[in-house]
């Protein structure tokens, strides 16, 4: 174990001294290549998207776990669970109303964990709970939200409140871990099943967002024409693709954590 170990330290090493702009460009490259792979051993890509919500799901177990187990809410984000709540009752709503499916009944499921999740939070492991931490203004983020979705949403034949609804909980779930980061960032130490919980969030996000990508190369652009024209099919990708580059950097060092055989990851000044 300890050749690949060394390995991954001696490449962690390499890629943490270099300039932003090429940190940046092997992102970017190791993100088409995950992307290539993807293509190639996931014939049917909608398949992408039900992995991407088992993954949430699981990560959301993690937290339950924690929750249960340990009887503490340390180092969680209310507020990240908050918005989280809000994106998925708004997300569910205009799913009822515009298109009911089997994604449908797993927003329903997730919305009810991250319900539960808050309602310990608050009430029961209240004691526990790192407010003074979790002190990122949520309003940084719901306004230009509500502003962005105001301007620009779907261009379909649905109601005009749905449309706005709709473009709301896209842009909200693409920031809505900023306030979990923000609770990493202050505290530096991250404990176990809130690692495990926030690299799960990673990797369902980077998932759903190569389920868009791989769906609109296949279709060769029909994608985008079939929802609608103006910026709202544009504005879809780059809030996929935010808010997997949001998570990006804390992934890179949970994976350094566990392959160095580290429980607790402690992140470096300026990571999130």
């Amino acid at each position: 174990m300890r050749p690949p170990r060394r390995l991954i330290h001696v490449m962690s090493t390499w890629v943490r001294r270099q300039p932003p702009k090429v940190k940046a460009f092997l992102g970017v490259v190791s993100g088409m290549a995950a992307l290539v792979l993807l293509r190639a051993i996931v014939h049917d890509h909608d398949n992408l998207f039900v992995a991407a919500e088992a993954v949430h799901s699981i990560g959301i177990s993690v937290l339950i776990y924690k929750l249960m187990k340990e009887k503490t809410c340390a180092g969680l984000s209310l507020k990240c669970q908050e918005l989280t709540a809000v994106f998925l009752a708004v997300r569910l709503y205009c799913s009822f109303v515009m298109e009911f499916d089997i994604h449908t009944l797993l927003d329903l499921a997730t919305l009810a964990t991250t319900l539960w999740v808050i309602y310990m939070i608050r009430f029961k492991l209240r004691s526990s709970y790192m407010e003074d931490k979790d002190n990122f203004a949520i309003y940084y983020v719901v306004v230009p939200c509500a502003v962005l979705a105001l301007l620009i949403h779907p261009t379909t034949s649905h109601h005009i409140a749905n449309r706005i609804s709709w473009a709301l909980c896209v842009y909200l779930e693409a920031v809505s871990v900023l306030p979990q980061l923000r609770v990493m960032q202050n505290t530096m130490i991250v404990e176990p099943f809130t690692s495990h919980y926030v690299f799960a969030l990673g990797v369902a996000r980077f998932l759903s967002c190569a389920h868009w990508v791989l769906q609109v190369i296949d279709s060769r652009g029909l994608l985008l024409s079939a929802m609608g024209y103006g910026l709202w099919p544009s504005m879809v990708l780059i809030s996929e693709i935010v808010q997997t580059f949001i998570l990006a950097d804390f992934c890179y060092y949970y994976i350094k954590s566990v392959f160095g055989g580290q429980l607790v990851l402690r992140l470096p000044s300026g990571v999130v």
